[in-house]
């Protein structure tokens, strides 16, 4: 065998590595942050640092109930249920592994969770009183449910890009305030209206067509980004009039782009906008919109 063919098997080999255990050994080295516990007459370490160890069998965690920041990203971890006791954790970061599931018991302080490039398929079982920041982009989730007021009732990130959603249904978290949609296969807006808190809502390469189901609920939306979407009518853009504060909108890459004077039609269609994909819209522009949009105006009789 070549020198170079032995090279190629060694790291073909490492590739497919069978996942660790983590062992007290291992993890007492990546312990840190000692602070007081309970009474404030202990002290214990809160911080696990145990990402890209090719872990995959992590129960060892179990007994370590003060831990509140916790990074096991970029492992081989299928099965977190080890976590349930965990009940201080502030931050779980869990990205990149194998789960397959979201599920895990409630966690009483628990503000951000990662669980992005995973291979989960359900929103189902996320149920933090106080997480404020939650991440399962990049995995395998088709339909969204479970997200309600009731599991969730202070979030306000949700990171659902790159998944296979259709639609973006059953989001009933009154608090949300930043939505991360972005290259999934979504064709309806529907069911979005009533988010009334959402200020920034990014929809980037999905298959919109239209763009009914906003509504002036929406007072505090600000931002939107339709990037790569086959939107092609300006009408369509017409119907994001009903959003009061609408600042900046992204309609680069989609075919509306072709349309005559685009820049001053989508102005006229939205006179709150101020910025247009990346340009800012200047003095000269906004007067171009209002005499145009004047000349618009029906003529009546008196």
């Amino acid at each position: 065998m070549h020198e170079e063919d032995e090279d190629q098997d060694e790291q073909d080999n490492g590739e497919q590595e069978a996942p660790e255990p983590l062992t007290h050994e291992v993890l007492s080295e990546k312990l840190s942050l000692l602070c007081k516990t309970g009474s404030g007459l202990a002290h214990a370490y809160v911080r696990a640092d145990l990402q890209s160890l090719s872990l995959g069998d992590v129960s060892v965690l179990s007994t370590f109930v003060h831990l509140r920041y916790l990074d096991v990203s970029n492992n081989k971890i299928s099965d977190i249920s080890c976590l349930n006791n965990l009940s201080q954790l502030i931050v779980l970061k869990a990205d990149h592994n194998l789960l397959q599931s979201a599920s895990i018991a409630p966690l009483a302080y628990l503000q951000v969770l990662n669980l992005a490039h995973n291979n989960i398929t359900t929103t189902e079982g996320i149920t933090h009183p106080l997480l404020e920041n939650l991440d399962l982009s990049f995995n395998q989730i088709t339909e969204l449910s479970d997200l309600s007021e009731t599991n969730l009732p202070t979030l306000t990130t949700l990171d659902c890009h790159g998944n296979a959603l259709t639609g973006a249904r059953n989001i009933n978290i009154p608090t949300l305030q930043k939505l991360y949609l972005a290259t999934n296969q979504i064709n309806t807006l529907e069911g979005l209206g009533h988010l009334t808190q959402l200020t920034t809502l990014h929809l980037r390469e999905n298959q919109l067509k239209t763009l009914d189901g906003l509504t002036e609920q929406m007072s505090a939306l600000q931002y939107i980004n339709l990037r790569g979407n086959p939107i092609e009518d300006i009408k369509e853009v017409a119907k994001l009039q009903c959003l009061p504060f609408l600042r900046a909108l992204i309609l680069s890459e989609c075919p509306v782009c072709e349309t005559d004077e685009y820049r001053l039609e989508v102005l006229i269609a939205i006179r709150t906008l101020e910025r247009l994909d990346k340009d800012v819209y200047e003095q000269d522009e906004r007067q171009d919109a209002e005499e145009m949009a004047a000349q618009r105006q029906p003529v009546t009789d008196d």
